[in-house]
């Protein structure tokens, strides 16, 4: 009972009490800002921002004691290399998206069956040859399609000056690219007005640019959403960082055969595994597995013949 007076008795909305405690912060250890110390979001934010600071630096002072009483090469041999440039520049936006964005994962698959035996029965009109078109380019595609029809998840967050949304009316999906250098996240522009052919193509262009470092910088920058995949190495579910300031990222498994019982019989199916990141301040479980929903119902046999035309 002393509990629930004293919590009544801190003056905040039920809008920043449910931000505090998504993010699982004590209320009532934040200062409010406004009139008679009623706590607001920015408060909650200010609260976060500060705390984590001091966790880090604390954190810092316990590595810089390590390294004064221990050295790596009192227990064997080392070799020391510099840091890869492309890996020391990513690694500020990677920390700055996770300590600043609280991520939630969404783990799923998707019945790819009928988009792989599509997608590799596909030839030239002209040649008769088979074409070579990555399953990323119909994932893009249905990606896309998803974006339309959530537009929370094609949106920023302005944190600093406005702290408003901005919904994106453009669809530039991001592609995670292993280079010898580090990961790179060059933009295929506009991917809702090209077909599967033209993102193919374009997929291999900007890899190839990110691997020789010729891409353009601003080409790594304004983009929707970001796709990272696994899927030519291996693995299956796993948590994905999401890419500052976007609000999501979306990570694809290996792809695998199945026994998955439809009908009253087990069937063999190609079975996709998903992983779904978000900014949980403004994208809630719910609307995370409808958006996985309709993701999948874009990547399966009604829609995937669509997106070829």
């Amino acid at each position: 009972m002393i509990k629930k007076d004293f919590l009544e008795n801190v003056s905040a909305s039920p809008k920043a009490r449910k931000f505090a405690r998504e993010l699982g912060i004590d209320i009532n250890k934040v200062s409010g800002s406004e009139r008679q110390g009623r706590v607001t979001e920015n408060d909650i934010k200010f609260y976060i921002s500060r705390n984590y600071n001091q966790e880090f630096n604390d954190e810092n002072k316990i590595n810089k004691q390590f390294k004064k009483e221990y050295s790596h090469s009192d227990f064997g041999t080392i070799e020391i290399k510099d840091i890869p440039r492309v890996k020391k520049l990513s690694s500020k936006y990677l920390t700055n998206s996770w300590s600043t964005i609280p991520h939630v994962t969404n783990h799923d698959e998707a019945d790819i069956t009928e988009m792989e035996e599509f997608r590799t029965s596909l030839k030239d009109i002209y040649t008769g040859e088979k074409k070579k078109i990555t399953p990323l380019a119909f994932i893009i595609k249905a990606l896309t399609a998803s974006l339309k029809k959530f537009p929370n998840f094609n949106s920023s967050i302005d944190e600093i000056e406005t702290g408003k949304m901005t919904f994106k009316k453009y669809y530039h999906i991001g592609i995670a690219v292993d280079t010898p250098n580090g990961l790179m996240v060059p933009k295929l522009r506009n991917a809702d007005n090209k077909n599967i052919s033209l993102i193919s193509d374009e997929l291999k262009k900007i890899s190839d640019e990110c691997r020789n470092l010729k891409i353009d910088k601003k080409e790594l920058f304004g983009g929707s959403m970001t796709i990272t995949s696994l899927g030519g190495i291996g693995g299956s579910f796993f948590t994905p960082i999401i890419n500052y300031p976007e609000v999501a990222i979306l990570g694809i498994g290996k792809s695998e055969k199945k026994q998955v019982f439809i009908d009253g019989k087990f069937k063999t199916r190609t079975i996709l595994p998903l992983s779904l990141s978000y900014d949980h301040r403004i994208i809630d479980g719910a609307e995370a597995s409808r958006f996985n929903n309709d993701l999948k119902e874009n990547l399966g046999k009604n829609f995937a013949y669509k997106l070829a035309i």
